[in-house]
């Protein structure tokens, strides 16, 4: 399996309190099939995901219930003791101390300043997804948060990101292609940041990290954009959000691997940073069918953006996750 470059999205995996019920819900939402995985110091009974007979994610059961129920992103260092003294230095907290998984690599979890959770994978024998960007897969994955110049600083320190604002690339918007292969847009989220509308408000509703959702009184749904609401588009306010590259890479959506969104006012202060991760699925509305079918929840339906079509759901566990289809080609 070919390594990933320094700070590239990696791996995901989802905690979840009943391993079986989360086999079932996302092998018959994604068609992944599951193979006993390695278990680590920090939790229990984990499973391989596989899509079409490759890596694809994990599935672990949680040991604490107080933790969150929840899709995690990890990112890619040749060096974690190296990582871990950046996090700290630029304002980071350690969450796991880097922990080894058997030959497959070391592992770590970090919380950004704004308290957004993320992983760190230094490649043993395993260097992490062997498929993405297809259907089935991991495609993209965003953070939100309130504090935006503390995040941005973070990981343009730690990681050696380099942002591009949303609208300072060149004219077109961002690229047509797939996230982490050079050409944003097309295979993943839309660098625009399709988790969240015009509005910068996120399209989730809720935190990914077991955040508290906006009570229904308030009704955000219809303030969004997609619901035809709020006037026209002059008058909704353009999203905030940030594209990162890797070090070494010209800053721009032609070679963006994620990005950085930001939680309004309009949501409950008790809602915490997080990242949303989104994955690859042929049909964006059976899918979001299928999850609802499965006893998930759809918190965001179907809309287009301009790099395919995506909807936000929660498993049937509660974790929340994105899913993206991309454009029909001409």
């Amino acid at each position: 399996m070919a390594a990933f470059a320094h700070s590239a999205p990696c791996w995901v995996d989802v905690q979840l309190p009943d391993l079986e019920a989360g086999k079932r819900f996302y092998g018959e939402l994604f068609g992944w099939t599951f193979r006993a995985g390695e278990e680590v110091d920090r939790g229990g009974p984990c499973v391989d995901a596989l899509s079409g007979g490759k890596l694809v994610a994990a599935l672990a059961a949680k040991q604490d219930g107080r933790m969150p129920t929840a899709w995690g992103i990890y990112f890619a260092t040749d060096d974690i003791v190296a990582t871990v003294t950046r996090i700290r230095q630029a304002g980071g907290q350690m969450i796991t101390e880097p922990v080894r998984v058997g030959g497959a690599g070391v592992l770590a979890q970090a919380a950004d300043p704004g308290g957004a959770v993320f992983g760190l994978w230094q490649a043993g024998d395993r260097s992490g997804f062997q498929k993405q960007n297809e259907p089935g897969s991991f495609c993209w994955t965003e953070v939100y948060t309130r504090q935006k110049d503390r995040v941005d600083a973070f990981y343009e320190q730690v990681f050696g990101f380099r942002g591009t604002n949303l609208g300072a690339a060149d004219t077109g918007g961002p690229g047509r292609g797939e996230p982490g292969t050079g050409e944003p847009g097309t295979g993943g989220s839309g660098t625009t940041g399709a988790g969240a509308d015009r509005t910068g408000e996120p399209a989730a509703r809720g935190s990914g990290t077991g955040g508290s959702e906006t009570p229904e009184s308030e009704n955000p749904e219809s303030e969004t954009p997609e619901s035809g609401a709020g006037g026209s588009d002059e008058d909704v306010p353009r999203v905030d959000f940030r594209m990162w590259s890797p070090a070494g890479s010209e800053p721009g959506p032609d070679t963006a691997i994620g990005g950085r969104s930001v939680i309004t006012d309009a949501f409950p202060a008790e809602m915490p940073s997080y990242f949303l991760n989104y994955f690859a699925v042929a049909d964006c509305d059976a899918t979001a069918e299928t999850g609802a079918h499965l006893g998930g929840r759809v918190s965001v339906p179907p809309f287009d953006i301009p790099y395919g079509r995506m909807a936000v759901l929660h498993d049937n566990q509660g974790a929340e996750f994105a899913v993206l289809q991309p454009p029909v080609s001409r």
